[in-house]
This record gives C-alpha cells, sequence and structure tokens, in this order.
C-alpha cells in the first residue's frame, strides 16, 4: 500500500480533505477549495527544492613585483590595532579610525598587491567644505565637532576592498492571493483564490563590494556607495603619496558570507518585483546557484573624520570619489536644556503679552 498523501491548506495551513461532490480537496477550516493537481505540483516543488550554492575563485590581488614597495611604511595603532601603510613623504600621527596616535613599526612587506585603485578626486580642502556643510545650522551640536582644529585631522584613507563578479541562476516559488469583494443586500463577500507562482532565471553581478577591514563598519562603507569603477586603474603606488592606505584584515575567503548576503538580497528582491497582478504574496522557497564567481582585490577612496564626546564615538565619512557625505551627529544636552527654556520663556512671554491686550 502506497503511502498516505497529507496536504496542508495554503490559506489556513490546515490538513485538506477530499471533497467527493466538488472533487477537489476542501479546508474544513477555512472551506478553501484547491484542485489536486496543482497541490501535487506545488509540494512537489517544494520537496525538491534544493539548498543555495554559492562557490568563489577567491585568488585575487597579485604578488609584490622587487623594489615595488621600496619607501612604504608601516604605522600601528596601539588602541585599535589598525595598521596603515603610506609612503615615506607622508607623516601618520594618528590612526584614522580611533584618532588615537600611531607609531612607524617598520618597512611594509607581504600582502596581496591590489589588483586596482580608485583614486581620490576629492582634496582635503573638499571634504572639509563637505563636513562644514553637514554641520551647518546644528545650533546643538557639541562645540568639539564644530572645532576648526578638530575639522583640520580629516584624513584621505584608501580602505581596502573585495570585489565579487558573480552569475547567479536563481529559482524562486510564491504563494500568492487575489481577493475580491462585493456586496448585495443582504450580505457583503469576499473571494480569495490562492496561486503558486514561479520564477526563475539569471542575474548577472559585477564588483559587488565588501571592504577588508574590521575597524571600517560594513554599513557605513556601503553608505557611501556607489563608487564608479570606471575609474578605477591598475594599482601603482604612486597613488599613495599623500594619502593613507589600511591594510586588510579581512580575507577574500572570510567576505564570501557578506557578499552572498548581498548578492541573495538583492537577487530575491529582483525576483520578488516580478510577481505582479497579486493583492499579496510570499516567498515560500527558492535556491541560488552561483557560477564563475570571481574576486578581485582594490582600493576604494575615502575621508574620514572620527571624534569621541561623552564616551561615545563618531564618525564621519566622504566618498572621496563622488563627495558623498554621511555622519551622525550628538546632541549636547546641556545646550539643549538651555535652548528648551529659552523658547518656553518665549512662549510665556508672548502668551502674557496677549493676556494684556486682551485685558485679562
Amino acid at each position: 500500500m502506497s503511502d498516505i498523501i497529507e496536504y496542508k491548506c495554503p490559506a489556513c495551513a490546515g490538513k485538506l480533505e477530499f471533497d467527493s461532490g466538488t472533487q477537489k480537496m476542501k479546508c474544513p477550516f477555512c472551506e478553501s477549495e484547491f484542485d489536486v493537481e496543482s497541490l501535487k505540483d506545488h509540494d512537489s516543488t517544494l520537496e525538491n527544492a534544493k539548498p543555495d550554492e554559492m562557490n568563489w575563485d577567491t585568488t585575487a590581488g597579485g604578488d609584490w613585483k622587487d623594489g615595488e614597495t621600496e619607501g612604504m611604511r608601516i604605522y600601528t595603532c596601539k588602541s585599535c590595532g589598525g595598521e596603515i601603510i603610506t609612503d615615506s613623504t607622508t607623516a601618520a600621527s594618528k590612526c584614522p579610525y580611533c584618532d588615537n596616535p600611531v607609531v612607524m613599526s617598520g618597512n611594509f612587506s607581504g600582502d596581496l598587491k591590489p589588483d586596482y585603485v580608485i583614486p581620490f578626486k576629492f582634496d582635503k580642502e573638499a571634504a572639509k567644505k563637505a563636513l562644514n556643510k553637514h554641520l551647518e545650522g546644528r545650533k546643538l551640536l557639541p562645540k568639539v565637532f564644530k572645532d576648526q582644529n578638530h575639522i583640520d585631522e580629516i584624513k584621505g584613507l584608501y580602505v581596502p576592498v573585495w570585489l565579487f563578479d558573480a552569475d547567479a541562476d536563481a529559482n524562486m516559488l510564491y504563494k500568492a492571493e487575489k481577493i475580491r469583494r462585493w456586496s448585495d443586500n443582504s450580505f457583503n463577500y469576499i473571494e480569495r483564490k490562492y496561486y503558486s507562482v514561479k520564477r526563475e532565471g539569471n542575474v548577472a553581478f559585477e564588483l559587488v563590494p565588501v571592504d577588508g577591514s574590521t575597524k571600517m563598519q560594513d554599513e557605513l562603507m556601503e553608505s557611501i556607495e556607489p563608487f564608479d569603477f570606471k575609474d578605477a586603474v591598475d594599482f601603482q603606488t604612486a597613488y599613495l603619496s599623500g594619502y593613507l592606505a589600511d591594510r586588510y584584515d579581512v580575507s577574500a575567503e572570510d567576505s564570501i558570507a557578506r557578499a552572498n548576503e548581498r548578492i541573495k538580497r538583492t537577487t530575491q528582491q529582483i525576483f520578488d518585483s516580478t510577481v505582479n497582478g497579486y493583492d499579496s504574496f510570499s516567498r515560500e522557497s527558492g535556491n541560488i546557484k552561483l557560477n564563475n564567481g570571481k574576486a578581485k582585490y582594490a582600493l576604494y577612496p575615502v575621508w574620514l573624520l572620527n571624534t569621541t564626546w561623552n564616551g561615545n564615538k563618531y564618525t564621519f565619512a566622504m566618498n572621496g570619489q563622488t563627495g558623498k557625505f554621511v555622519g551622525d551627529l550628538p546632541v549636547d544636552s546641556g545646550a539643549a536644556t538651555k535652548w528648551f527654556f529659552a523658547i518656553a520663556a518665549g512662549v510665556t512671554a508672548v502668551c502674557f503679552g496677549i493676556s494684556l491686550l486682551l485685558g485679562l
């Protein structure tokens, strides 16, 4: 005897029963009816769903040639452990991440050589102007943020970035619903129809970035995207002159999880956008298989300013290629209190004046 197959109602998840009158599967709880063949096809798709296959070739970067690293120095931050690379003509006195002093720890050696670099398009003056504009009109901002000497400490930093290319083959299964409402003289009616919607296709991804530094928050780096790779050039140490470069401490292999997350989320959003004509839908299952996955290693230009106030760290960042600027700002509670009482006093004075005019 073959096993008895139990079907669950797509509407309420109740156990479906065969109705001899309609020759369909019927839910005794919500009274929804379903064609048997449609349910078999739907359940078969769910049972045969495959896991994601997201494999990568992470042989990014290259080897340094003889004499190529000559004149490059490493500065180490004793506070956050960051290692900053620059040429011998560029002095590095403070860490661009935590603003603590850095000390030169020796000549640079080892690590992979970047494949590409996007040179800075905005200089330090442009970054300072952007920061000043960001601070304009902030009456409740602590004084340390407005101090011009402090703003002068903004630093140009090349952030190590792993870039991932891949073709994503995806299959998605959705449960969708259409609702129709109407009324007569006696009743209000609601008709619900449920659909199994399949989507499959291919999405090509190029240059999906994941920063290779634990000191640089992923969310902060992603907030100043996009960087335009058309300006990227083959890496040469000359582009480091006058700037700092972070030494990567997250490998390409350790960056895969973040790359997969970004690719999977984007693929799902693209496929979701094709499910049209329904009142609602939800994703039931799906899988993504990556082909031709390849990583590259590049340096992206960022202007950084870190400030600590009341024990909290605040970071401002500007895309050194496009000028996009981001940064959270605190509120000086003392200034806010004075401002509140000043406003309250003004309102009281106005009310008192109105009372006099009314002869109250």
